[in-house]
């Protein structure tokens, strides 16, 4: 029976085994292998401009590069993967450039969905519903629908996403369950936070990963990469290859994850990142 199209083995416990890598050089011991990967793609329109190109040919690419990036870390068993790919402040530019991107958005999810079906990946998203078109809405609404149940890859796009609106957002629910008397202001931990931010459920980036050679957050994630080890890379997206992501987890990989404490203590917060 043939496979589905971009058909990937993974490993049967979705972790991996011993080593993982697409050539000896970047291989990457087990042990010290990230559970979550968390990147910005940055560098799209400028890519295109260095090709002579449109800047929409620039975000056709980069959905491109989401495709690969995709395909590889569900098969080299990572378990979650969040992108950063339109940001709130990304509604101020050019209204046409702002509609061919969400036409992108929803032509992706109806062409990656078998795929993300075949590969057992699960889709979620991080940010606001609000202002998406409807289109957007509806197509992302049925793949995560669809791929609910996956228990592999867990794959969040960070659309129409901002983490300062997302820690206002979540001191506002805070809020109104103190003021209708169901929490105890004095009861409010880290873990109350957390549980009340979009990414509720889902644990902690270990790797940041930014395209582009650009050396700032970009209100990403804010709270959540707390202890998040950092990776910049002067690569644009476009370009962002297989080999630039075990590149980027090789150099995690040889980094001594303290949280301040001394060597073999257990990690801080919400389980945490986990020390491998």
């Amino acid at each position: 029976m043939t496979q589905p199209q971009g058909k990937i083995e993974t490993p049967p416990d979705r972790r991996p085994q011993d080593w993982v890598g697409i050539h000896p050089v970047h291989r990457v011991r087990s042990q010290r292998f990230p559970r979550h990967v968390a990147i910005i793609m940055d560098g799209n329109g400028r890519w295109a401009a260095a090709q002579g190109l449109h800047r929409f040919e620039g975000h056709r690419r980069g959905a491109e590069g989401v495709t690969r990036i995709t395909r590889t870390a569900s098969r080299i068993g990572l378990e979650y993967l969040t992108l950063y790919s339109f940001s709130i402040e990304n509604w101020k530019r050019p209204p046409a450039e702002v509609n061919a991107l969400m036409g992108l958005y929803a032509e992706y999810l109806v062409r990656e969905r078998e795929e993300m079906m075949a590969n057992n990946v699960r889709l979620v998203q991080y940010g606001r519903r609000e202002g998406l078109p409807p289109r957007v809405l509806e197509e992302l609404d049925r793949s995560m629908r669809l791929s609910a149940g996956n228990t592999g890859l867990t794959l969040g796009l960070a659309l129409n996403y901002g983490s300062r609106t997302e820690i206002l957002d979540a001191i506002r629910r805070i809020a109104r369950q103190a003021a209708q008397g169901r929490l105890d202001p004095e009861q409010i931990t880290e873990q109350t936070v957390s549980d009340s931010l979009y990414t509720a459920g889902t644990p902690d980036p270990d790797l940041l990963i930014r395209t582009a050679g650009e050396r700032r957050i970009s209100n990403f994630l804010l709270w959540q990469i707390s202890y998040c080890e950092l990776h910049v890379t002067e690569v644009m997206w476009p370009q962002f290859s297989r080999r630039d992501l075990m590149l980027a987890l090789r150099d995690y990989a040889g980094r001594d994850r303290r949280f301040g404490q001394v060597p073999g203590a257990a990690p801080p917060g919400r389980g945490g990142p986990s020390v491998r």
